[in-house]
């Protein structure tokens, strides 16, 4: 299954057990726009640190669960240039009028020909296949 990823799932899933699980799973062809794995980095660098903040776990148990998070990331989702989709920004923009700041997840997945993993309802009604985790968990455990 090929999905393009939305960062709101890489960040939120990357540090859960659940999450990495299915970013591993065999049956899905992951994707991402560049411009949504920059603001990857950033966020879950911030979410990482306010985690270490509250006390949820050390810093050394924040920073390596950061270095091992983005490295699964870079093994099991390909980070497609902006080059690649940007020809698509006008018409992306016009599917996402709620959020049009996220239109080059959208502009991505009409490239590939693909759906998009969300849990941002703004993507609803874009005319793409859209797939919230939990959707996508279900579907695969009947595979």
């Amino acid at each position: 299954m090929r999905l393009v990823v939305d960062a709101n799932i890489l960040v939120s899933e990357l540090i859960r057990k659940r999450g990495r699980d299915l970013i591993v799973h065999p049956e899905l062809e992951l994707y991402m726009a560049q411009m949504a794995w920059e603001e990857t980095c950033h966020e879950l660098d911030k979410r990482v640190e306010r985690m270490v903040q509250k006390g949820v776990f050390s810093q050394e148990i924040g920073q390596n669960l950061l270095t091992e998070a983005i490295a699964l990331a870079e093994i099991k989702v390909a980070v497609v240039p902006h080059e690649v989709y940007a020809s698509y920004e006008t018409v992306a923009r016009l599917r996402i009028p709620r959020d049009p700041n996220d239109w080059f997840t959208v502009a991505l997945a009409l490239v590939l020909s693909a759906g998009i993993w969300t849990n941002d309802g703004d993507f609803l009604g874009c005319g793409l296949p859209t797939w919230t985790t939990e959707t996508l968990i279900s579907h695969l455990s009947s595979l």
